[in-house]
């Protein structure tokens, strides 16, 4: 395979440069091209696309994000294949994926590792350029001794220190977690990928703003929060924070918050308990974290703007609830899909 070749996109007629290490999602996405994508990882299935002319080399022959159903009809994985030549495809593809910064590569070197629960971490690395990101975006790290690299949000938000921030939970028999809890040690480097994802804050509109994280979707939640406090945005505007944990002792993130302006008065902390240990251990609410939204918040859903993080179950319930249910129309609503 050289190092460069040409990919054809069928669809919107647009054409991109490929590099030797890069993805076709990757490498459009490089270039400016705003190809269908979420995950970003093999999960989602929003990449899918069909090989016209050309070969392709499968990164992940078993990725989730595509049925055998896909298969069979001929689809790929734009996050998951590497064009071998010059190819041409027919993929979906839009202006709202045109990533606002380019998604660049660069060496990062872990400077700190801070506990925040039992079985979270904060990693923070240096990068060797730049910290030039979105509030609510992730990064793509490539670890040591695994295959394919791993998604990760960031909690912190862009800064001339070079500084990104992970908070990570750590994965039952995860590979990627497994290498940043147990192998990696401080001065370490790792490659980092980024910035991606498409639900980042958005400073142009009035409404109140509804954070929603479940679990390990913590980070971008927190990086939203602050950034919108960066900015100014709650001079005018409440931010409402929805914590949804299993236990108590994995509540998280009220810490945090604190240290923002406003919190208290425009910022408001809810965390809710799915299995309190105990009837005396949680003295919180309970039950599943996007049921408390109605009870909270004191308009109409369709009057505020949604960023929510989690897992898959917890991300459907809470679009469920607020499109089906509220009808809050879908630019109010930003998410992006992991699995």
């Amino acid at each position: 395979m050289s190092n460069q070749v040409t990919i054809n996109n069928r669809k919107d007629g647009r054409s991109f440069v490929q590099s030797a290490q890069d993805s076709i999602l990757r490498a459009a996405l490089r270039a400016g091209v705003g190809l269908s994508y979420e995950c970003n990882s093999g999960g989602c299935g929003s990449c899918k696309f069909e090989l016209v002319d050309g070969q392709i080399q499968s990164l992940w022959p078993d990725a989730p994000g595509l049925t055998e159903r896909d298969k069979k009809r001929g689809r790929h994985l734009a996050c998951q294949c590497r064009a071998v030549g010059d190819v041409t495809i027919a993929a979906p593809s839009g202006a709202e994926y045109v990533p606002r910064l380019a998604p660049g590569r660069q060496a990062a070197r872990l400077v700190e590792v801070r506990d925040i629960t039992h079985d979270m971490k904060e990693f923070r690395f240096v990068a060797a350029d730049n910290a030039n990101f979105l509030a609510g975006q992730f990064a793509m790290l490539e670890l040591p001794g695994v295959t394919g690299s791993r998604a990760y949000s960031m909690s912190n938000t862009a800064n001339d220190r070079r500084e990104w921030h992970f908070q990570i939970r750590r994965v039952l028999h995860g590979q990627g977690t497994r290498v940043l809890f147990d192998q990696l040690a401080v001065g370490d480097v790792v490659e980092l990928d980024g910035p991606y994802g498409l639900a980042y804050l958005r400073n142009d509109t009035p409404r109140d703003i509804v954070c929603v994280a479940g679990g390990s979707g913590l980070p971008p939640m927190i990086s939203i929060a602050r950034g919108a406090a960066e900015a100014g945005l709650l001079g005018e505007r409440t931010l409402y924070f929805f914590y949804g944990a299993r236990t108590p002792r994995d509540v998280c993130g009220e810490d945090m918050l604190r240290e923002l302006e406003g919190y208290g008065s425009r910022i408001r902390y809810i965390p809710v308990v799915s299995l309190p240990e105990a009837p005396d251990s949680w003295q919180g609410a309970t039950g599943y974290v996007h049921d408390q939204l109605q009870g909270v918040l004191p308009g109409a859903l369709i009057d505020y703007e949604f960023y929510f993080a989690g897992p898959p179950p917890m991300t459907q319930a809470v679009q469920e609830l607020l499109m089906v249910g509220h009808k809050v129309q879908f630019g109010q609503i930003h998410f992006d899909r992991f699995f």
